[in-house]
């Protein structure tokens, strides 16, 4: 049985992507290099037959795309509005298999079953270090030994500009949630947690896993969002280019408002 806490967080995450469009979220030019890139690393580690478990699916952006290339996909997503969308969106013959379910506890799911281990949105949501090892174990566990798992972050120092070009940081400040090196504290009403590679690191390092990439999937696209959108298709073709050429670059990554770590399961 969960407790109130987790329950109330939960709540939370639900009601905020119940107002937010996540659906369109990936489709501007802005957000777009964030699922180009990261499809072309999963892309990268595809094999033939190779079965997939999607870990928050939101809406679908990635279970359905690569269920039309023909593969089988579990989807586990947390927020009901999102399972309606993705179901909307299903087509006849998706090998799709859609759970309501939290990334924190996978019992409906069989240990050293999945090639490919998708979990590129709950690390966003989990606020204390209890939960995010959950969140690890558990996707670790279902992926079979040789297993690619892709886990995504969102950049504290990146988020770090926003809040201030949007002009919100003084508001953080003095609720307290930033410290002296501008590191942000764990807030649920705040939503999103944010990290540093350090902080990942640290969350990794007792795993038997062997990184493969890191890797930032969007830069500073998010900052330019009128610019990039202004972008004919030969330039955001090149944009795309400097991207791809940038993105594991270690002192490049740091810019990237999303991070992706992919690593194997030993």
């Amino acid at each position: 049985m969960k407790n109130t806490g987790v329950i109330a967080v939960e709540n939370r995450i639900a009601e905020f992507y119940n107002k937010y469009n996540e659906d369109k979220r990936l489709l501007s030019k802005s957000h777009l290099p964030e699922y180009l890139i990261t499809m072309r690393y999963i892309e990268k580690y595809l094999t033939d037959g190779a079965r997939i478990l999607e870990i928050g699916a939101g809406t679908g952006r990635y279970s359905l795309a690569l269920a039309d290339k023909g593969y089988a996909i579990d989807a586990v997503e947390l927020v009901p509005h999102h399972i309606k969308i993705m179901k909307r969106k299903a087509k006849k013959g998706h090998r799709l298999n859609i759970y309501e379910g939290n990334a924190c506890n996978l019992s409906m799911l069989k240990d050293d079953t999945y090639d490919i281990v998708l979990l590129l949105g709950p690390m966003y949501h989990l606020f204390t270090d209890a939960d995010k090892h959950k969140a690890i174990s558990e996707a670790i566990r279902v992926a079979k030994p040789g297993g690619i798992l892709y886990a995504s972050y969102c950049n504290n120092d990146t988020c770090m500009y926003k809040m201030f070009y949007k002009r919100k940081i003084l508001a953080y400040l003095k609720k307290g949630l930033i410290d002296e090196n501008y590191h942000t504290y764990s807030a649920p009403n705040e939503i999103f947690e944010l990290y540093r590679k350090p902080d990942i690191d640290l969350l990794m390092k007792d795993y038997n896993v062997t990184r493969l990439h890191f890797v930032g999937v969007d830069m500073l696209s998010y900052l330019y969002s009128n610019d990039l959108n202004k972008l004919n298709k030969k330039e955001f073709g090149e944009y795309m280019k400097f991207l791809s050429s940038i993105c594991e670059r270690e002192d490049m990554v740091g810019f990237s408002i999303h991070m992706l770590d992919i690593f194997r399961k030993e």
